[in-house]
């Protein structure tokens, strides 16, 4: 071989970036033109410095310092404040115990194959939502930039939610409670209860009127809010800095957040345990009512829950298993993940019923004790007859027991007249089938109960410090979700992207801390993010199994893994996922159609809430973001099939990897004639898919990695392209 690399380069196919390994297998001894030519060689030991001089190493891509760090973080994006305050209200909703069976079925058939599946693409390609698909299939790229729309819509409320247990966390170190008593007002003759508070709630009047200081429609803007503003910020000023390093700065962060919540819960269990009528709460959850299994609706929902819950089609589950090693065992991961998600939902119903169930007991025992004093005054009137009562009851400490069966006695005797006795039941069931779900749950009808709680104050703070950590954790996933995509197609410095990324979001969030802020947290909530994850999912699910061929992604999850996944995983993503997932979209698209668009007003003249419709530019906003979060889908379709924009000039798919490095590209080729192999600049790359010989892989170095980046890159998915004739060389 001449030792002009002129000579050289002209002889290499443009198309071909080989490993160093592989050229030297194929290699003359007797070549010692070849060995002295100057390679760019890939070894574990290897110095920034060794890298050619025209060929500078970008930064490393960052690793997790250990695997608990790694599970830590999927386990807090994945456990966030649905776990606390949906799981339990779909669970009491859809047949208690019952719920259970449907959503364990549809965890294993579409939970823990398609968790599994976005797992094992971070980690194998190690890149991001949209440099993953981008590789898998080109024209099927815009699922990455639709997975970072949906981060950043779902993003800029969540943290809102953040703020506003931020604030109550804030004044929970007060005794009492701000939100135990209603305020009094006074005016110039006397002093008297503030009339919204009495109508509703001490807890109510406090969230909505002291918390929010909400408006009576979403067209109301009322201005800012200023102390929700000020929570907003420090949620952002909170997660910037946590981000601001990437798994270097949020993953130690992650030690804490994502294991305090479960310091927090147990407490809370053994000391609802504790506490009068939390068993009653208890064995109201886990009494299944079979017959209520059978309603689609509670598999729809069940099947909606397990999808949100794993965080699939965010993106974050995919950002953070890039930063793992080719070989981690991800399918351990995804079971382990799964199933711990699955048994915090199912500790934080048991927590969430037991405090329920003493909040009932006390407002039952409140209710028997006004009704009882009711009927010793009808007895005295004579409206009821002394002699129906039996001799055993004594009013003055009553039982519930007892008071059931005066209750049925009166209703008999006076079956006619009883309506106009205005007597209630006062039946813990009654107060335990009041479906409370949402904000509601956790401001409501959580602080209500702990205002009865011994050292009230404490628990307060644990609960609001227990819902900062577990909404950071999801932030965490979420953000990860647009920043690692956007750093790894763009190139971008992810201090300065994380800061600009935060301080938009925020701008844009100062809409949620208006008066009217709540409604559009619930206009988001429901539009924002359901059908457009729905469809980035299932989009993820078809580019795998039928345009990359799940028969040749088996077979790089063997050679990843080191083992061949069951076939069960074959069958579901082939076959079973794609139809419950369309099945899932049908329903939820039936349903939004069926359901009228609308939010829940609070009415300050009656302190209840009201049904209203949007008005037409709320049903605008509402079109609008599920069209703009899977926009980039058909965009970018249309784009590369019908090459309207030239996709050579690398930004958004385009990428050389060493060993984990990005590498960049030489700015000046001419002047380096020692160089036997250059790197094409930017502008010369193509759009990496599967009809191109990448990388290819030498029959003599079967041991060997498969591309330049050794067992880190991307070169893995042309490990079966045939060997290249040494012609080529």
């Amino acid at each position: 071989m001449p030792k002009n690399s002129k000579v050289v380069k002209r002889e290499l196919d443009d198309e071909v970036i080989e490993s160093v390994k592989d050229l030297l297998s194929n290699e003359d001894s007797a070549d010692d033109a070849f060995k002295k030519s100057e390679l760019i060689v890939d070894v574990q030991e290897e110095k920034d410095t060794d890298v050619g001089e025209r060929s500078e190493v970008k930064d490393e891509r960052p690793a997790w310092n250990s695997k608990l760090q790694y599970i830590l973080a999927q386990v807090g994006f994945s456990v966030g404040l649905g776990n606390v305050w949906r799981f339990p209200y779909l669970c009491q909703k859809n047949g208690g115990g019952a719920y259970l069976l449907p959503y364990l079925i549809l965890l294993l058939v579409i939970g823990i194959p398609l968790f599994f599946l976005e797992l094992s693409v971070g980690q194998r390609i190690r890149r991001g939502s949209i440099g993953v698909w981008n590789y898998i299939s080109p024209q099927l790229g815009g699922i990455g930039f639709a997975s970072c729309v949906v981060c950043f819509f779902v993003a800029l409320y969540y943290n809102v939610i953040i703020g506003w247990s931020l604030f109550y966390f804030s004044q929970s170190f007060q005794q009492p409670l701000p939100w135990d008593q209603c305020p009094l007002v006074k005016n110039a003759s006397h002093t008297f209860v503030e009339p919204e508070c009495e109508k509703s709630s001490a807890t109510t009047y406090y969230w909505y009127r002291e918390a929010l200081n909400i408006s009576s429609s979403i067209s109301e803007s009322g201005g800012l809010n200023w102390k929700m503003t000020i929570c907003l910020l420090a949620a952002w000023v909170v997660v910037c800095l946590a981000m601001i390093k990437g798994i270097q700065s949020s993953g130690k962060i992650m030690y804490f957040s994502s294991l305090f919540p479960y310091v927090v819960l147990i407490c809370f269990l053994i000391r609802a345990l504790l506490l009068n009528g939390s068993v009653d709460g208890i064995r109201h959850m886990f009494t299944p009512e079979l017959e209520i299994m059978l309603e689609p609706k509670v598999w729809r929902e069940a099947a909606a829950q397990v999808f949100f819950a794993l965080g699939l089609g965010f993106g974050g589950v995919i950002a953070f298993s890039s930063y793992n090693k080719r070989d981690n065992n991800c399918h351990f991961d995804a079971v382990l993940v799964s199933f711990i998600n699955f048994f915090t939902s199912i500790l934080a119903t048991l927590v969430v019923f037991a405090v329920l169930g003493f909040k009932a007991n006390v407002i039952n025992e409140k209710c028997i004790a006004e009704n009882s004093e009711m009927i010793i005054k009808l007895v005295k009137m004579g409206n009821i007859s002394q002699d129906i009562i039996p001799h055993h009851i004594n009013f003055s400490a009553i039982t519930a027991e007892d008071y059931d069966l005066v209750y049925d006695i009166i209703q008999k005797v006076k079956e006619e007249e009883f309506p106009a006795l205005h007597l209630n039941a006062c039946r813990i069931e009654d107060e335990l089938n009041k479906a409370v779900q949402g904000t509601g749950l956790a401001f409501i009808a959580f602080t209500e109960a702990m205002t009865h709680f011994p050292a009230s104050p404490f628990w307060s703070v644990m609960f609001f410090l227990m819902l900062v950590n577990l909404g950071l954790g999801s932030m965490f996933g979420t953000i990860e979700g647009i920043i690692t995509p956007v750093v790894d197609t763009f190139k971008v410095r992810k201090e300065i992207l994380t800061v600009i990324c935060c301080l938009l979001a925020f701008c844009i969030g100062l809409i949620f801390v208006q008066r009217s802020g709540n409604y559009f947290v619930t206009m988001f909530d429901d539009y924002s993010a359901t059908l457009p994850l729905l469809i980035v999912v299932i989009l993820e699910n078809i580019a795998v199994s039928f345009v990359y061929g799940i028969d040749k992604f088996m077979e790089d999850l063997k050679d990843m893994l080191g083992f061949a996944p069951n076939r069960y995983y074959y069958y579901m993503w082939k076959y079973i996922s794609p139809l419950m997932l369309l099945s899932l979209l049908i329903a939820s698209i039936v349903n939004m159609g069926l359901s009228p668009p609308g939010y829940n007003a609070w009415m300050e003249d009656k302190a209840s809430e009201k049904f209203l419709s949007y008005p037409t530019w709320g049903m605008v906003i509402c079109i609008s973001l599920m069209v703009l979060a899977i926009l980039p889908v058909p965009v970018v379709f249309i784009i590369r099939r019908c090459n309207l924009i030239d996709d050579s000039s690398g930004n958004l798919a385009s990428v050389t990897y060493k060993r984990g490095r990005v590498l960049k590209e030489p700015l000046n080729l001419e002047g380096d004639d020692a160089s036997l192999i250059h790197g094409k600049i930017s502008s010369e790359l193509s759009s990496p898919n599967f009809g191109k010989n990448i990388y290819r892989k030498q029959s003599g170095s079967p041991t060997l990695d498969t591309a330049p980046n050794g067992r880190y890159g991307i070169g893995y998915l042309m490990a079966d392209m045939p060997d290249m004739p040494e012609s080529d060389l």
